[in-house]
């Protein structure tokens, strides 16, 4: 048997010790990839709601893949409706829609938007930023509100601004959704 010299054994600690952190970084990524996360179908998938009870987190007109799109999805309190065209399919989209019926309360933000808290916050993770413009509903990942953007001057693209679909009503028109409650639901 070879006897080790100090520096020796305590290279040959280090080369074991980064062996070891190696091999257990490739088995934490493997966990995590797209291709082990992606084993369960979305519709398969469950959030807990409010109540505790497991829902399914993207319940759909349909089940089958990209029948979300076209939608639509109609914002109506005491004196007005606004009807909002669903614009894609993603994870966020879903589950907005596995919330709905709802009721909902608006209010002014910013000179820019109408803005509403959701009963919770949704399971967004796959679901791409979008640059809003006015006449986007979006969902904002960093505050959990839904916005109507009425004004979107200079407001760039951002991941944490994920696009529901888009809406034609006036400034005035979305100041009626203001103060009451807004039942949310999708339209017949």
């Amino acid at each position: 048997m070879t006897a080790f010299t100090g520096k020796a054994r305590e290279h040959r600690h280090r080369a074991l010790l980064a062996i070891i952190i190696c091999a257990l970084m490739t088995a934490a990524l493997t966990a995590c990839s797209p291709t082990a996360a992606s084993s369960v179908p979305p519709a398969a998938s469950a959030t807990p709601t409010a109540a505790g009870v497991e829902s399914p987190s993207a319940p759909a007109p349909t089940d089958e893949p990209g029948q979300i799109v076209g939608t639509v999805v109609r914002f109506t309190s005491d004196r007005t409706s606004v009807d909002v065209t669903v614009g894609e399919d993603s994870p966020g989209v879903r589950d907005f829609l596995s919330l709905l019926p709802a009721e909902l309360r608006f209010e002014e933000f910013a000179s820019r938007e109408k803005i509403s808290y959701l009963p919770r916050e949704l399971v967004y993770d796959g679901s791409p930023g979008s640059d809003p413009e006015d006449g986007d509903l979006i969902y904002f990942t960093s505050w959990g509100n839904l916005g109507f953007y009425y004004n979107a001057d200079g407001i760039g693209f951002s991941d944490a601004t994920l696009h529901i679909g888009t809406y034609v009503a006036t400034e005035e028109q979305l100041s009626l959704l203001e103060g009451g409650p807004v039942t949310v639901e999708v339209a017949d």
